[in-house]
Formats: C-alpha cells, structure tokens, sequence
C-alpha cells in the first residue's frame, strides 16, 4: 500500500486518466473530488461490496430458482 500526505488543494495523480484531490478538512473527515473517465466505475468500499455480494448470490441461484422465476415471465 503507498501511503501519501497531501494538503488541502493537493492531488494525487493515477495513470494518466484519474486524478484524486483533497477538497475539503474538517475535524477527522478528508473530501476528496474524483476526476476520472465516465466509464471509470467509483464506488465507496460498503457500497463495492454489497454490489460483489449481490453479483455471487445471483450467480449461484439454482437452475430451479431461474426456471420459477422464468415461469412467472411467460405471458
């Protein structure tokens, strides 16, 4: 892990396409503003995670599951 400091205003560049930077200080919170491309997904970590959780209790639904669920669709 690389550990950086940075000041209010200060950025931290990543490749050539996302830049990082320190927007705001107040008490124990840091503002950072996120300039990426608009393909470039950014989540915050619980939000990243509930959204892998979500992806693998979907891709382990049983064929059984899939076909009630196909069941319910049909017209």
């Amino acid at each position: 892990m690389l550990v950086l400091t940075r000041k209010l205003g200060e950025s931290i560049a990543i490749d050539d396409h996302i830049k990082i930077r320190v927007v705001q200080i107040k008490g124990k919170q840091v503002r950072l503003g996120i300039e990426a491309p608009k393909d470039t997904k950014i989540h915050r970590e619980e939000v990243y995670m509930a959204i892998q959780s979500q992806n693998t209790e979907s891709a382990q639904a049983t064929s059984e599951a899939a076909r009630g669920v196909a069941k319910l669709l049909k017209p």
